[in-house]
C-alpha cells in the first residue's frame, strides 16, 4: 500500500484543507515519563522519520508545523529536507505537561504519587498532573490552534509534526469521539494520519499508517 493510493497526491474537489499528522520518531527516553521533557531522537527514530518522508514525497506540501520539542522539530527537519519549506514552530502543539512526573520512571511515579498514578492509569483524561497540565487544558489549546492553521492554509496540504497525545486529540475531534476513548487510537512513532476537511466537515482518510515493525 502507498500513501498516494490511500490519499491521493493532491486535494480532491471540495477539500478546503488537508492535515497530515506525523508523530515524531522514537525518542531517547526509554522507560521514563516524558511530555515537556526535551529529548532527541534515537538513530532508529531518525530512520523511521526518513521512511515517512519518502512516503510523503508525492504530496505537494504547503507548510510544515512542529511542536517545539526537540524530538518533533528534529523529525520535522527530516521531513522538510529538499522541499524548500521553513518549519513553523507552534508552542500549542506540544505534548501534555506531566509536571512533577516528568523524567521519572513509571515505578517511581507509582511509589511517589500512588493516588494520582492510579487515576492516570484508570481514567487518564481526568487527571491534572501535579505541577503540570490537565487533559482538558491540552485539548482546548490543540483544537484551537488546529482550527487556526486550517484557516491559514485553505486549499493546501499542511503537515503537523507532533506527539501521540496531540494527534489523538485532533483525530478524536474529527471522528466525534469522547475524550475517554482517545486511547483506542494507536499512534506509533513516525506514523502518518490524514484528515481532509470539506469546510468544517472532516473526513479521516488514514490513521496511524506505518510499515515499521
Amino acid at each position: 500500500m502507498s500513501l498516494t493510493k490511500a490519499t491521493g497526491d493532491a486535494l480532491a474537489p471540495g477539500v478546503t484543507c488537508r492535515l497530515v499528522l506525523v508523530r515524531h520518531g522514537e525518542p531517547a527516553a526509554s522507560g521514563r515519563c516524558y511530555g515537556k521533557l526535551d529529548v532527541s531522537l534515537t538513530e532508529r527514530g531518525r530512520e523511521q522519520i526518513q521512511r515517512a518522508a519518502r512516503w510523503l514525497e508525492p504530496m505537494p506540501l504547503h507548510a510544515i508545523y512542529a511542536s517545539p520539542s526537540q524530538r518533533a522539530y528534529e523529525s520535522a527537519r527530516i521531513l522538510a529536507a529538499g522541499r524548500g519549506l521553513d518549519i513553523c514552530v507552534e508552542d500549542h502543539l506540544c505534548e501534555i505537561d506531566f509536571g512533577e512526573f516528568e523524567g521519572l520512571t513509571y515505578k517511581e511515579i507509582e511509589q511517589l504519587y500512588p493516588s494520582q498514578y492510579r487515576l492516570w492509569m484508570e481514567r487518564p483524561t481526568e487527571v491534572t498532573f501535579p505541577g503540570g497540565e490537565s487533559f482538558n487544558t491540552m485539548q482546548e489549546r490543540v483544537t484551537r490552534v488546529t482550527a487556526i492553521i486550517r484557516l491559514a492554509h485553505g486549499g493546501h496540504i499542511v503537515v503537523l509534526v507532533t506527539h501521540g497525545g496531540v494527534n489523538r486529540i485532533i483525530l478524536a475531534d474529527a471522528l466525534g469521539m469522547a475524550p475517554k476513548n482517545i486511547f483506542r487510537l494507536d499512534q506509533s512513532y513516525a506514523a502518518v494520519s490524514v484528515i481532509d476537511y470539506y469546510g468544517q466537515t472532516p473526513i479521516v482518510r488514514l490513521v496511524n499508517y506505518s510499515e515499521i515493525t
